[in-house]
């Protein structure tokens, strides 16, 4: 018999060091799913049970999240009776002109056993029924940055289909957790602008013709990174602003954090809700 072909995606020696290095210290897997937190919104961590924590900067090739409202810890835990893992905070395009900065992060996740990914941001919203404190399930994304954290990747696993990156029955999890916890749940596009600084009237103009609902600076990079090593994505937003020049829309990033934290309590209802939807490890069958 030939011998197998090894996955390129796995190949990552940092992955692999980070992987191993996470799996002595306690992190070992498999998990429901794995949680990414956006500005404002690290409070997810304190619903956890039996709750194990350690700083980024402790583990080998994750990075050190150099914004405010991003703490910088990984966390494995319970919530709703389900092992996850939630990464608190992350690295952006922007700090460091690295769209790959998650690629340790995101494989690490894959390589420990979690089978899906819920991203969480802050954005600006150009929805009229969407104001700041709403959530947003992404249904899509358009990515405006010019940047694409699979430049220079050598094998052919480069070329991700990107056609269902958010994934339609994680969506319909998130949909059936919020109709339970009386939370409304808005469906929209996320157009991705590197920043740091916020979009300009023109440009949110400029995205609303080509179809984006939402805009902000992050979440792309991981989702396409989640989809090259294999991971399903759901991805919420809290609608945290009006984008630039919407409804007399100024954003700062002094908005962003306040309403975000603000309008977190809805965000880890929702999201214990919809990770009670998704199938044990241990039960060998999808979520």
């Amino acid at each position: 018999m030939p011998e197998p072909v090894p996955d390129p995606r796995l190949a990552d020696p940092r992955v692999a060091e980070a992987a191993a290095h996470l799996r002595g210290a306690g992190f070992g897997g498999p998990f429901a799913c794995a949680v990414v937190t956006g500005t404002g919104l690290g409070t997810l961590a304190d619903a956890l049970g039996e709750r194990v924590s350690l700083p980024y900067d402790a583990i080998p090739g994750f990075p050190r999240p150099g914004v405010s409202g991003h703490g910088g810890r990984l966390h494995r835990g319970v919530l709703s009776g389900r092992p996850v893992l939630v990464l608190e905070g992350r690295a952006h395009a922007y700090e460091r002109g690295d769209a790959a900065a998650m690629r340790v992060p995101v494989g690490t996740l894959a390589a420990l056993g979690a089978g899906a990914l819920l991203l969480t941001n802050s954005s600006g919203s150009l929805m009229p029924r969407a104001g700041p404190g709403s959530l947003v399930a992404l249904i899509d994304h358009i990515n405006l940055s010019g940047l694409h954290p699979l430049v220079g990747e050598p094998s052919d696993a480069r070329f991700v289909p990107m056609t269902d990156a958010y994934d339609a029955r994680l969506r319909a999890h998130l949909a059936d957790a919020a109709a339970e916890c009386g939370i409304a749940l808005h469906e929209g596009v996320y157009a991705w602008f590197c920043g740091p600084s916020f979009e300009t009237p023109a440009e949110v103009r400029m995205a609303g013709r080509l179809g984006a609902d939402l805009v902000g600076m992050s979440t792309v990079p991981e989702t396409i990174l989640a989809r090259f090593f294999g991971l399903r994505v759901a991805a919420l937003s809290v609608v945290t602003n009006r984008a630039a020049g919407i409804g007399g829309g100024d954003p700062h990033h002094a908005e962003t954090k306040a309403v975000a934290g603000a309008a977190a309590a809805d965000l880890v209802r929702l999201a214990a809700a919809f990770v009670a939807r998704l199938d044990t490890p241990s039960s060998g069958s999808p979520a």
